[in-house]
């Protein structure tokens, strides 16, 4: 484990990074404005799903290995804009969106969950970020830097999780006001499927530097 000191960076570091507005929060507001606030939970969670499966890529030596493959690191990155995009445009092209009271439909949660894992783990530059960042808080001398990245790796996951759940619960809240609102519904799809495609375009158009 890493020196105390160094855990007090890391996770000034972490929560410093998870403040700044990201693909994965709009993702979350999108769920819990779109949805519901449990909506907006679960896909939170699902987003720590997919932090899991990178900090474990990492662990093992694998991320580096995708992403030194450019093949490897386009595929991953056209399948997880392909898949936001998917998303959108099924949102925004759904015509049974109301429900009798007015509300969108609710998917499964666990369909929600799925959906926010994939997003997270079909985003090349997640694992370009943990590559960068974890690393840096290693120390060789202090033991195996697999165990290191796997604890740095879960506080930095806990600490975005909690974030995003705040966000979900105060987008949820602020949805649950303005749904009373004419015209309000209509709006949450929009919102919702433009969300989606944006952060599909902008995963398409990034770049591994």
């Amino acid at each position: 484990m890493p020196e105390l000191s160094t855990i007090f960076v890391f996770m000034t570091a972490s929560l410093t990074l998870n403040l700044v507005p990201g693909p994965d929060m709009l993702y979350v507001i999108a769920r819990s404005v779109g949805q519901s606030r449990r909506a907006g939970l679960v896909s939170a969670l699902g987003i720590g799903g997919g932090i899991v499966v990178h900090t474990l890529l990492l662990a093992c030596g694998l991320s580096a290995l995708l992403i030194s493959i450019p093949v490897a690191f386009e595929v991953i990155k056209y399948a997880g804009a392909a898949y936001l995009l998917y998303l959108g445009i099924k949102t925004l092209i759904t015509k049974e969106n109301l429900s009798l009271n007015g509300a969108l439909p609710q998917e499964k949660l666990s369909r929600i969950f799925r959906q926010g894992v994939v997003t997270n783990v079909l985003n090349p530059k997640v694992a370009l970020f943990f590559l960068a960042f974890l690393p840096q808080f290693t120390d060789p001398s202090r033991g195996n830097a697999f165990w290191q990245i796997l604890f740095l790796g879960t506080l930095f996951n806990t600490s975005s999780t909690i974030l995003y759940c705040g966000v979900a619960w105060v987008a949820a809240g602020a949805s649950s006001f303005l749904n009373t609102r004419p015209g309000f519904t209509k709006a949450q799809r929009w919102f919702t499927g433009s969300v989606f495609i944006l952060l599909g375009v902008r995963i398409a158009l990034s770049e591994r530097s």
